[in-house]
């Protein structure tokens, strides 16, 4: 059979000398007659079709055996049909596949050629800034995982991308995932991909971030909220540079340099039994913490200047100036919301500014101010009260209220004047 030739016997003893065990067997429960007709498909035989009769022994006329390997080859032709339609459709499968690998890959790629998001936007010269990017320039050149530590809005994203940019596999898309916003059922689906049909919705095979970033970095933001259960499974990617896609058996092997990020306690995740302790050991090979950016406030005026060039241009404004007392009070802020925060700032001041200087609109936490009505006249008097805060009341000169509006100081008081506004006595 396996040599493609049909087996065929009439009785029991029409079997070879050595095959004792089978003419007992058929002696005792099997069939009287046997004919077999291998089925080959592909050049292979993959089975066999056999008629056989229980009761009686008969024999095999030369008539009934053509037309039996008749029925074997419309078999035969019938398998290799079904073989050669579903190797047709696995093969389009993987183009699907690989086309939205590709797709995805541009996607990352077009991020990166923009610029927006690259190593250049890390600006600063503060020694705690420095001592950062010193550090990640070490780990560029090897394929370490880092995990990035910091508070929100510090710029652990920069970092990551800086990371890449300064590696061998920059050449590649960084991928971004962002743990905390995916929902619980879907990021298994999000990181490793599925299988048609794995799930309710799955109505084609997608290829997951993992396969996207083969060959370059994967940047996991929020590590800390992966639930429990994916975990080990990502702890396997880590060790052995391999998964397996939802609703599949097969295994997928991977190239991927990981970078994590957090703004959790990951020691105590892990105490609380919220984090697996392995997987927060082999992610903590080489951690960076990112710092506030209260302990960098040198870097506050390098990222003004930058966030009011970008954004003044992006509104089509000619903003050249930031006047002193601004400054200053954008420095004294302890910006719970770090970089991120500050960008926002300065982002409505750009908004809200209509000669060469910025004017501040937040608060920026000064006691006594509230933010701006609504009303024309309300937000006038607002944007002149928040002025002569920010420069103490000086209205005249340098660093004064009425360069800060960009208005004379006489047009100033009689503002002033009009809405009531009046200094404070002192306490």
């Amino acid at each position: 059979m396996l040599r493609g030739e049909m087996f065929l016997f009439s009785q029991g003893s029409d079997l070879p000398a050595d095959a004792r065990r089978d003419q007992e067997y058929l002696r005792k429960c099997g069939p009287k007659s046997v004919v077999a007709i291998p089925l080959a498909v592909a050049g292979s035989i993959t089975g066999a079709v056999a008629f056989a009769s229980l009761r009686t022994e008969r024999p095999w006329p030369d008539g009934v055996v053509q037309q039996l390997r008749l029925v074997g080859e419309i078999f035969s032709n019938a398998l290799s049909r079904k073989q050669a339609d579903e190797s047709l459709q696995n093969t389009f499968l993987d183009i699907q596949t690989l086309q939205q690998q590709l797709q995805a890959e541009n996607v990352y790629l077009r991020e990166e050629v923009k610029g927006e998001h690259n190593a250049d936007g890390i600006i600063g010269q503060s020694d705690a800034l420095k001592s950062v990017l010193f550090r990640a320039e070490q780990v560029a050149s090897s394929d370490t995982t880092v995990l990035l530590l910091g508070e929100t809005g510090v710029g652990k994203e920069l970092v990551a991308r800086a990371i890449h940019q300064w590696s061998s596999r920059k050449a590649r898309p960084l991928v971004k995932v962002n743990c905390a916003v995916l929902p619980a059922n879907l990021i298994e689906s999000e990181l490793f991909g599925h299988e048609k049909g794995a799930f309710t919705g799955a109505e084609t095979k997608r290829a997951g971030r993992f396969e996207v970033a083969d060959g370059g970095t994967l940047f996991l933001d929020e590590i800390g909220e992966l639930p429990l259960e994916l975990q080990s499974k990502l702890l396997r990617v880590l060790q052995d540079g391999e998964f397996e896609r939802l609703g599949s058996s097969r295994t997928i092997p991977v190239n991927v340099r990981v970078i994590a990020a957090t703004n959790r306690e990951l020691e105590e995740e892990v105490r609380s039994g919220r984090f697996r302790k392995d997987l927060y050991y082999r992610l903590q090979v080489f951690p960076i913490t990112v710092p506030p950016l209260r302990e960098r406030r040198e870097d506050i005026p390098l990222l003004v200047g930058a966030f009011v060039e970008k954004l003044a241009h992006k509104s089509g404004k000619s903003i050249n100036t930031v006047p002193t007392g601004a400054m200053e009070a954008l420095q004294r802020y302890p910006w719970p919301g770090n970089v991120r925060e500050l960008q926002n700032v300065i982002e409505r001041a750009v908004i809200n500014t209509q000669g060469p200087r910025l004017r501040l609109m937040d608060t920026l936490g000064v006691p006594g101010v509230s933010p701006c009505p609504r009303t024309l006249a309300e937000s006038e008097a607002c944007c002149i009260v928040r002025a002569l805060e920010t420069t103490h009341w000086k209205i005249e000169g340098e660093g004064g209220a009425a360069k800060a509006l960009g208005v004379p100081p006489s047009t100033l008081r009689k503002r002033m004047q009009k809405h009531g506004i009046h200094r404070p006595p002192k306490p």
